[in-house]
Formats: structure tokens, sequence, C-alpha cells
């Protein structure tokens, strides 16, 4: 049991029991005050959870992505409708011309087979280098005027934004995000590729995934090794505790800067409203195939954020396990890591109860109000998501 969450801890418990997963770490906070702030369960058999565990954020990485690119932006270094192709230009090739740094943050440049390009490449640098590569030769998806339709792109859209972010700032993405927004905002054991040194200092504390969806925990060993976790994957392989993620939005809600003990300012005020309003409303995802609004890197008002949340609220999930978001309407800040993938439906439903349950702790709702009613993706969209 979490102290201060007993509703919230129950959720979770309930989903330990059904074979979802086999632990949490969770934190929430309310007006920058610490709510709760624990862990349940296992990392993996025989391993308890820990608030220290580092276990794969999945796609939770991408607001770090959205964060760095806005910071470009309120520098005059970037525009918003800056083709990506003026700061990486051979990525405008083959009908890419026309996308645009917001086409990518709001999932509407139709480039989603970039996220089949693969690299086995030994060498980090080498590896980056053959994914960018891969991704600028991929054809823009027929019929798809840029920002007329959306699409969820899993990996290739992210990964060319930090690649103009590498090029714009001149450092590496990995570099770019541990000086600029983790190191800033106290999230020192957060990475987006970790050094070769580091994977070996950390030892019991990096957590396994698991696929949980026939009902038993397959391990996911290869998110643990060396050559996964060194890798800078900015829209699927950011590690770090749940407490320090949550440090992110606690920041967004402060406006872009965050108080205490480590006051620093990371976006202006200005910035963190612009990036976290609706740029991308009422439109059908052809990946989720299912309606939903997006800002700029964020997912707004989603199911997984529960039925109680406000219409405001805002974050990223990470693939069929967790997810981090800040309701501005109520001062809260969530970040939730369950170490198990089971079915998208059985993930989605897990997360509305656990985030319903959040707001019920934190006496921002009626246990008894129903809330709101939101879709749930389907599985077969989200089968690319999953991989």
């Amino acid at each position: 049991m979490i102290e201060g969450l007993p509703r919230t801890s129950q959720a979770i418990s309930d989903g330990i029991a059904d074979g979802l997963h086999l632990g949490a770490q969770v934190y929430v906070s309310l007006h920058g005050r610490p709510l709760g702030d624990g862990a349940m369960g296992d990392a993996k058999p025989g391993l308890p959870m820990t608030p220290e565990q580092l276990i794969t954020w999945w796609s939770m990485t991408k607001a770090t992505v959205a964060v760095a690119v806005a910071q470009l932006w309120e520098r005059d270094q970037v525009g918003l409708d800056d083709p990506v192709a003026l700061h990486v230009p051979e990525f405008g090739t083959h009908g890419k011309e026309r996308i645009t740094i917001r086409h990518c943050l709001t999932h509407t440049g139709g480039f989603r087979s970039g996220d089949r390009v693969r690299s086995s490449a030994p060498d980090a640098g080498q590896w980056w280098a053959e994914v960018v590569a891969g991704i600028c030769n991929v054809r823009a998806e027929p019929g798809w005027p840029p920002g007329e339709k959306a699409g969820y792109h899993v990996g290739a859209g992210t990964t060319m934004l930090a690649e103009v972010v590498r090029r714009v700032d001149g450092r590496p993405f990995d570099r770019y995000v541990r000086e600029e927004l983790f190191l800033p905002l106290g999230m020192t054991d957060c990475w987006v590729g970790m050094p070769v040194d580091q994977v070996d200092r950390y030892g019991p504390r990096l957590g396994t995934m698991h696929h949980t969806a026939d009902g038993s925990p397959v391990p996911l060993d290869h998110l643990d090794s060396q050559w996964w976790l060194t890798r800078c994957m900015p829209g699927g392989n950011g590690r770090g505790p749940m407490r320090q993620l949550a440090r992110l939005y606690e920041a967004l809600l402060g406006g872009g800067a965050r108080s205490g003990e480590q006051a620093v300012r990371v976006l202006e005020v200005q910035t963190v409203e612009a990036i976290t309003a609706r740029h991308r409303v009422g439109m059908l995802d052809k990946t989720f195939r299912i309606v939903c609004d997006w800002g700029l890197g964020f997912a707004i008002d989603n199911v997984a954020m529960g039925r109680h949340c406000s219409r405001r609220a805002y974050g990223h999930g990470g693939a069929q396990s967790s997810i981090a978001y800040a309701d501005p309407e109520f001062g809260l800040a969530v970040a939730i890591q369950t170490n198990g993938m089971p079915s998208p439906d059985q993930h989605y439903r897990r997360f509305a109860a656990i985030s319903a349950a959040v707001y019920e702790d934190a006496g921002l709702a009626d246990p008894a109000d129903p809330g709101r009613e939101k879709p749930v993706p389907v599985e077969a969209g989200l089968a690319a998501v999953a991989r």
C-alpha cells in the first residue's frame, strides 16, 4: 500500500492479482506537494519494486523531445512551421518536403513507414546516423497532405525532431536533454541513452518490462541490455524513476519553473501554454483509430488519464504500461509506471481505473461520480505501437 493513495494502491494491487503487471511505481503531487510516492510488487520475479527502480519509459520519453524543441523555439532557433528539411536537408525527399516541425509534434506528417527503420550498428553514433538516414529515405504516405490527416508516429517523427535539435544546437540529443532538462530539474537518474559505465553502476536498479497479455509475465530482457540502454531512442527508451520524471510535469504546472531546493526555469510561461494547448482537434488518428486531440508533443485528455481529469489535462503514455501527465485545472502531477504490457484493451481500462483512483485519493472527485466516457484505442491500431 502506498501511503496517501489507498484507492490507487488497490487498483494497482488488482492489476497484480489479475496478472497485468508484477509491480508499479507511483508518484502524485498536488500543487507541488507530494501526495503519494512509492512502489508496489516486484521489479522482476524475486526483486521487490522500489521508488528508485529504472524501468523503460517507452513513449513517455516523447515529452522530453517536445520540451527540448520548445526551448529552441522560444530562443528563436527554430520555428514551429519550419520544414524539417530546412534543418535536415536530406529529409526533404520522396514527398516529405512540406512536413514541418509542427506536423511532427502533432503526428500529422504522414511518414509512419519510418517507424520500421532499424539499425544493428554496434556503435551508438553510427546507429543514430543509420536510423536518421533511413527515415530520411522513406516515402510520404500517399494521399496524406501534411497536417490534414493524423496518425501516431511511433518513433520516426520524434527521431527527426531530435535530429533537428542536434543540427541546430550542435549537441546530440542524449547530451542535450541531460544538460538542458534532466540535470537542471534534479532528474539525475534520467537518461535517453545512458553511458556504458552507467549501465553497470545501476545494476539491479534496472527493472525489467514484461509482456503479460497471455496471463504470465515474459521478461523483455533485451531492453536491459547494454546495447539497448546506450542507444538514444527519443521516441521510446528513456529511463528514470517516476518521482524524477514527475519533476518535468511539476515544472510545466509551474509555468516552466520548478520551485523548492532546486528552483529552476526550463521554459517560459507562454511557451508552456502554447505546447499544452490543443493544436490537433477532432481528427481521427489512423494509428489508434479513434478521435483524439493533441498539443505540441502532448496527448490531451485521453482515456488513460481517467474519467475525472479536466479537459486541459496533458501528458504522454508509454506502450501499454505507463503514463505521466499534468492537470492544470487541479494542480495535479502524476507519473505511474507498471512493468507489465497486457493487451491494449486491458491496459487502457487498467489505467482508466488507476487514474480515476488518483483523483479520488486526492479529494478531487467523488468515487460515485461516473465522470466522462472516453474512447479506447483499438487493438489493431496499436499493434505497431507495442513493438
